[in-house]
């Protein structure tokens, strides 16, 4: 099994911000995050990953919105177990300043939650709204049905 962890913004309207990953194209929108380093903690992971996915630096305290499990398959050998955490709120100026590694990232979108439905998988949408959920209601979510092998 490995751990990932990641970090969820919306805009000043409440529009999920989304990565477009470059080396994905079964899960094309991602939010900014990855796997886990040895010996780390899934909080400095979601810091770490974000500011090299992103240059933004997320502070605390961590706020978990969801904990993601997923079986392997699609050529991910792994089951996979992860955190997704509220990075809250971003400015537009903020949006703008996202410095992307081209290695993995190659677009930023803010959308309403609608509009990524087409834009996504099935079960990467359902990912996207039980997040935006849990960040509304306030109830972390459980999701048990993100499987690599699914589209």
């Amino acid at each position: 099994m490995t751990g990932f962890a990641c970090v969820f913004f919306t805009d000043g309207e409440n529009r999920p911000v989304q990565l477009r990953a470059t080396y994905c194209r079964t899960h094309p929108w991602q939010f900014p995050g990855g796997t886990m380093d040895h010996g780390e903690r899934p909080w400095q992971t979601a810091q770490r990953e974000c500011r090299e996915e992103t240059g933004i630096n997320v502070e605390g305290p961590p706020r978990l919105l969801a904990s993601v499990f997923g079986l392997p398959g699609g050529g991910w050998p792994f089951s996979t177990s992860g955190c997704v955490f509220d990075g809250g709120r971003l400015t537009d100026e903020q949006i703008r300043s996202i410095a992307l590694d081209p290695d993995e990232h190659d677009a930023v979108r803010v959308l309403p939650l609608e509009e990524w439905q087409p834009l996504m998988p099935r079960q990467d949408f359902a990912r996207l709204e039980a997040v935006m959920t849990a960040r509304l209601t306030g109830i972390a979510a459980y999701f048990d049905s993100w499987n690599w092998g699914d589209s």
